[in-house]
């Protein structure tokens, strides 16, 4: 049992310098901390976060006084106290930035409780063995993320060794000869910002400076550019047909592996047309948002086969978990995913172990808050094996 003795919030600032929430609670197993990011990319039916200042206000008048002193067996336990305090579906009432981190924290208590790693716990509860995930590393920024014409939002490069240090030390020598040709700012995510117009651009200059065993991923983010029924990429105005084309193109011409958000959040035929058509798998994140309503729809439609999870577009680590189930069900490839502004909490790499994840994105191989992520799964890959 994990005794909830105290909640204690307050305002930091992320890797963007905006403020978020930090929870430190106290329970008869210890102290615990939790911080959550935000993202300047948000899907529409991501779960509400409010004004730091209402939700910090939250924790202290609502959450602390209706939990300190209660005791739970089970993180489910917790969660399911948490969604019944805001009572809302989209975490409105008392803000998925308030309840996230009290989430996070009490997961890590209950880790403690059970006398395992975090990623061991988490594991149990999702039913199956950990394993480390390959990771994206986004070298290349544009969209929402940078000030430059790339209207695609991430490319990302993917090492494909087997062991994780290996895949960080390419991923890193990749980055530094990128930077060298590509001279230019840094986007929200440390990845590179230059002055290219097309997609086309960006990926030659990848091209010209990954291995042979490194694959390569778009988060395209087309919500960003999309506008009455057409998509508005690189000076031109698209339908979905000749988006889709434009996708088969780069395919053609690239080590593509996968695509993210290749169409507007609402878009499901454009997602069902480019999962049929375009041979990699098709990610869904504006479009699914962590929520198991959106990933039932989208296997329904034929809609994906992978999705992003992301804590924090749905509020509680229990939801998070049901959501990969979920998607894992159906077959699905897992990503596992930070925020543009991040923190140095390092909870999603035990998140990526525990759920057995094909893939964690967490940005550049550089700054703090990117760092705190990859650090942790080389310290889960020197223990696990």
């Amino acid at each position: 049992m994990v005794k909830i003795k105290s909640i204690k919030p307050k305002e930091i600032k992320d890797s963007r310098g905006n403020p978020t929430v930090f929870v430190e609670i106290e329970t008869n197993k210890g102290r615990f901390s939790a911080s959550v990011p935000s993202g300047a990319s948000t899907g529409k039916n991501e779960a509400v976060c409010l004004q730091t200042t209402i939700a910090i206000e939250n924790i202290r008048k609502i959450i602390a006084p209706a939990l300190k002193g209660r005791e739970f067996a089970f993180i489910q336990e917790l969660d399911e106290a948490l969604i019944a305090l805001d009572g809302t579906e989209n975490k409105s009432k008392l803000g998925a930035n308030a309840i996230l981190p009290i989430s996070i924290s009490s997961c890590r208590a209950f880790a403690k409780e059970q006398k395992k790693p975090l990623y061991l716990h988490i594991s149990d509860i999702f039913g199956t063995d950990p394993k480390l995930p390959l990771a994206c590393f986004n070298v290349i920024e544009g969209g929402a993320h940078a000030k430059n014409n790339l209207d695609v939002q991430e490319f990302m490069i993917i090492p494909q060794r087997k062991k994780f240090r290996e895949n960080f030390k390419i991923a890193s020598d990749i980055y530094v000869a990128l930077g060298k040709a590509l001279n230019c700012p840094l986007g929200d995510e440390g990845g590179f910002a230059p002055s290219l117009d097309t997609a086309v651009q960006a990926l030659y200059s990848l091209k010209g400076v990954i291995t042979d065993d490194a694959r390569i991923g778009l988060d395209v983010a087309a919500s960003q550019f999309y506008s009455e029924g057409k998509y508005h990429i690189e000076r031109k105005e698209l339908s979905r047909g000749e988006l889709l084309y434009y996708y088969k193109d780069l395919i053609s011409k690239f080590p593509i592996d996968f695509i993210e958000d290749p169409f507007s959040e609402e878009d499901w035929s454009g997602f069902a047309d480019a999962r049929r058509e375009l041979g990699v798998t098709i990610i869904g994140d504006d479009l699914l948002t962590t929520n198991v309503k959106r990933i039932k729809d989208a296997e329904q439609r034929s809609a994906c086969n992978g999705v992003v999870i992301k804590p924090n577009q749905i509020g509680t680590i229990t939801e998070t978990i049901e959501a990969a189930k979920l998607a894992r069900s159906f077959g699905w490839m897992l990503l596992v995913s930070h925020r543009s502004g991040e923190t140095d909490d390092d909870f999603i790499s035990d998140l990526a172990v525990g759920i057995a994840a094909e893939y964690i994105k967490s940005g550049s191989p550089v700054t703090k808050a990117r760092m705190a992520k990859y650090n942790r799964l080389m310290e889960i890959e020197k223990e696990h094996g």
